[in-house]
C-alpha cells in the first residue's frame, strides 16, 4: 500500500475512535461519518465495508504491534516456547492498556464469553491461531510439548479460549496497574505448558486455587 493510503486509512481509523469514544456509540451512517472527515463516501469503500470493518482492523493492529514489540527484541528468539507466550500475552495486554476505553466499547457491543469469538476478532483470531501453531510446532521439536493424537490438533484451540480467558479477566480486574491480570497470565500459560507437557498436576492445582481466591 502506497504511504498516501496508509496515511488515509489511519486518518479514517483515528476519526473513528475519537467518534465513538466521545459519543459511546458509532457514527449514524457512513455518509456522515465520511462528510465530516471531509472524504468521498465512496473512497470510504476503498478501505472497509462498514465501521465493524474498521474495529476488525484495529484489533488486528493490536496483535501486529505486539508480534512487532516481540521481534524487536533480539533476546525473545532465545526464549523458550513457554516464555515466548507469555511474552507475548503480557506484551498484547500493554497494549490493549493504552486503548482500554475503545476496547471496552468494542466488546460490549458483543455478546462476549470466554469460549466465543467477537465478530471484531475474527482476523486477529485467524493471525493468533496461525502465531501460536508455529509456536506448538516448535514446542514439539524442544520436548516442551508432547504430541498426542487427537489433542495435539485442539491446542491451538484450547491456546484462544485462554487468550479470551485472559482478555475477560482484564476487563474486570480492578487492582493496581491490572497486577492480578499478570498473575492470571502466568498461572495460565504455566498451566496450559504442563497439559501440554508432562507435568499438570501442581500447576492444575495452584490456577484453580487462585481462580477460586478471585472469583
Amino acid at each position: 500500500m502506497e504511504q498516501e493510503e496508509k496515511n488515509q486509512e489511519k486518518k479514517i481509523q483515528e476519526a473513528y475512535l475519537e467518534y465513538v469514544l466521545e459519543h459511546g456509540q458509532q457514527p449514524p451512517s457512513i455518509y456522515a461519518f465520511s462528510k465530516n472527515l471531509g472524504l468521498p463516501e465512496a473512497e470510504f469503500y476503498e478501505f472497509y465495508n462498514s465501521f465493524d470493518g474498521i474495529e476488525k482492523a484495529l484489533w488486528k493492529d493490536f496483535f501486529d504491534r505486539t508480534l512487532d514489540r516481540l521481534h524487536s527484541n533480539e533476546v525473545y528468539a532465545q526464549y523458550s516456547v513457554r516464555e515466548k507466550l507469555l511474552s507475548f500475552y503480557y506484551t498484547w495486554v500493554e497494549e490493549l492498556k493504552s486503548s482500554r476505553s475503545f476496547v471496552l466499547f468494542s466488546l460490549k457491543r458483543s455478546t462476549f464469553r470466554s469460549s466465543g469469538t467477537p465478530p471484531q476478532l475474527v482476523a486477529f483470531k485467524k493471525a493468533f491461531l496461525a502465531y501460536v501453531r508455529e509456536l506448538l510446532a516448535e514446542g514439539q521439536e524442544s520436548k516442551e510439548v508432547v504430541y498426542r493424537p487427537i489433542l495435539f490438533d485442539r491446542y491451538a484451540d484450547g491456546l484462544w479460549v485462554q487468550l479470551m480467558f485472559v482478555l475477560n479477566f482484564w476487563i474486570a480486574d480492578d487492582s493496581l496497574h491490572f497486577e492480578k491480570t499478570d498473575a492470571a497470565i502466568e498461572k495460565a500459560v504455566n498451566t496450559s505448558f504442563d497439559l501440554m507437557g508432562r507435568l499438570p498436576v501442581d500447576s492444575v492445582v495452584d490456577f484453580a486455587k487462585f481462580l477460586y481466591q478471585n472469583r
